[in-house]
């Protein structure tokens, strides 16, 4: 997982409380249990004009020009500024993985539903929760600004706007620590790597038929 310390990058508005993980990817994208490819589907349904179906290539596909991601303002945007209950809906952690692999890194909402919030951190977005009027300050100036970047710093848990002003947020410290560190479940079992290793040797001293190939 890429760590996550301090970015400064273009934001794309989605104006809109109760942003559900099926509008994020929509179900029938489900089907592909690896974590890449879902860029060009990301808010499929709001993005496109025509229904997105898996295999299918985006290039072409008719634009909806009132949505955000589509105009050229936002592009190469990395961080998302939403309204209420963003995440909501399904546990499919195939959402985030959408959102990475548009490129998102960081998400900022005044509330989030708790499964998705969980597996942003597992998959190296940072959700950051603001006030509901931080957030609408946020959004009038990203639309009044054409280019406009936010910096969240994460290792000192602010958000910085272009003239200075500065948010702070809160975070769970063993989370900040797996962004910081570019730690997700895997990582953090590696590192433990010699302790494990250390344990099946001395299983196979005690049940050596439990190591045996499958059929002997």
């Amino acid at each position: 997982m890429e760590a996550f310390t301090r970015l400064q990058a273009v934001v794309v508005p989605i104006d809109r409380a109760n942003v559900d993980t099926d509008a994020i990817i929509p179900k029938q994208f489900l089907k592909s249990i690896n974590r890449s490819g879902f860029g060009p589907n990301l808010f499929d349904e709001w993005r496109y004009l025509d229904r997105g179906e898996p295999g299918q290539s985006c290039v072409g596909r008719p634009l909806n020009p009132d949505f955000a991601l589509n105009q050229p303002r936002y592009q190469g945007a990395r961080i998302v500024l939403a309204r209420d209950n963003f995440g909501c809906g399904s546990s499919r952690e195939h959402a985030p993985w959408a959102l990475l692999d548009y490129g998102i890194r960081a998400v900022i909402a005044p509330s989030f539903a708790d499964i998705f919030f969980n597996n942003c951190f597992k998959n190296g977005i940072l959700p950051i929760v603001l006030s509901a009027a931080q957030v609408e300050q946020l959004l009038q100036e990203t639309v009044a600004q054409e280019g406009y970047q936010l910096t969240v710093d994460l290792e000192g848990q602010s958000v910085s706007t272009p003239s200075g002003e500065h948010f702070s947020f809160a975070v769970d410290p063993f989370r900040r620590h797996c962004l910081l560190h570019g730690l997700d479940d895997i990582g953090l079992t590696m590192q433990h790597l010699s302790d494990i290793e250390h344990y099946e040797q001395q299983r196979r001293q005690v049940a050596p038929w439990a190591f045996l190939p499958q059929g002997v």
